[in-house]
Order: structure tokens, then sequence, then C-alpha cells
């Protein structure tokens, strides 16, 4: 699927909401219907509040890279006796419904889901989204660069145990409240638009 269009993928929007569910995931690769997801993590959050938390790993059919162990901790050990794809995306897909996904560089997720759910499943990943990291380009104009470890670091959100998909879950959503209330006082009320 890696280069393909995604015909039914949902939109990217500039946009503060109060009801959505943060997602990500970790993988042992870069490339999107190629590579597998290790770890798939979602916190429902319902006005503002958290309302629902899922997370599992999965078991690969290949070996995980060292690279990967070295940067997320997982290893093959850890996903040997996990649930394979099928059962953990049927799992996520009820819980994040028909919710707004928020993510930080979110797209690399959305794509990785969005192969996998039309490869394993017939359906696609519709749900639209909001990029954490296209809000702090409009908020934070004058970080060095706007990984999320630089925003989190700006916030003064700790990063023990990043690189998992649940801890980065909840990074992401520590800097979006910040990111929500800093492009509000710029842009208006929550909900609407980033202008």
């Amino acid at each position: 699927m890696a280069g393909k269009t995604r015909e039914f993928k949902g939109k990217s929007l500039l946009a503060l909401p109060s009801d959505y569910t943060v997602v990500d995931i970790e993988t042992n690769g870069l490339t999107a219907g190629v590579c597998e997801i290790l770890e798939i993590s979602a916190i429902r959050y319902r006005d503002d509040r958290k309302a629902g938390v899922f997370s599992s790993l999965i078991k690969p059919t290949q070996r995980i890279i060292p690279f990967i162990t070295e940067l997320t901790g997982i290893t093959d050990g850890m996903v040997r006796d996990a649930p394979n794809i099928e059962v953990v995306l049927d799992g996520f897909k009820e819980f994040v419904g028909d919710d707004i996904i928020i993510g930080h560089n979110v797209n690399f997720d959305v794509d990785f889901l969005y192969d996998n759910l039309m490869r394993y499943k017939a359906c696609a990943l519709t749900n639209s989204f909001v990029d954490t990291l296209r809000l702090s380009r409009k908020a934070l104009p004058d970080l060095p660069n706007h990984k999320l470890a630089t925003l989190a670091e700006h916030y003064g959100v700790s990063t023990v145990g990043a690189h998992r998909a649940l801890k980065d879950c909840e990074i992401c959503n520590a800097c979006y409240v910040e990111l929500k209330r800093a492009l509000s006082d710029l842009y208006g009320a929550a909900d609407t638009l980033v202008v």
C-alpha cells in the first residue's frame, strides 16, 4: 500500500476538540504497508477528561530489529505471547469509534493503521485527525524544531518512558492541552478551526 492513495482516509483538521482519542503506535520500521506494528495505544478524552484507555503489544511475524528494541525497549520476548494484529485491530477499531484522532506527526500512525486495517480487516480508518506537530508550528514558530521531545521540554512535560505507545499518548496529550490553551488565546474558543 505504500505510495498508494488512501481513498477513504479521514481529513487532517486544524481544530481544538474537547472530545477526541490520542493515538500512538510503535513499529518495526518506518514504511507503512511493509513494516509491522508492534504496539497500539489510545486514550479517549471526553470534555478534555480521560475517559478510557486501550493498549496492546502485537506479535509480529518477523524478529524486531535491534534499532527498534534499543529505541522502544520492546523485545522479541515481550511480544512472543502478544495477540496477533487482527485481534488488536478489532479492539482498536471498536475503541476509537468515530472519534477525532490526535497524535504527534499523526499521519505516520494513521497511514500504518489505515494500511493494516485494509490488509487484515478490509476496512478503512476514516477518522479525521489533528496533528500536534502542525499545531505546534502555529503556536510556537520559534522553537528550534517541533519534535515531540522538544515540545514536551518547552512545556515542562516529562518524557521518561518515551517511545512506548501509551507513554507517548500521555506526553502528546499533555502537550496538546498546552497548545490548545495557547491557540485558544490566539484564535478564539476551543473546538473552532485554527485560522
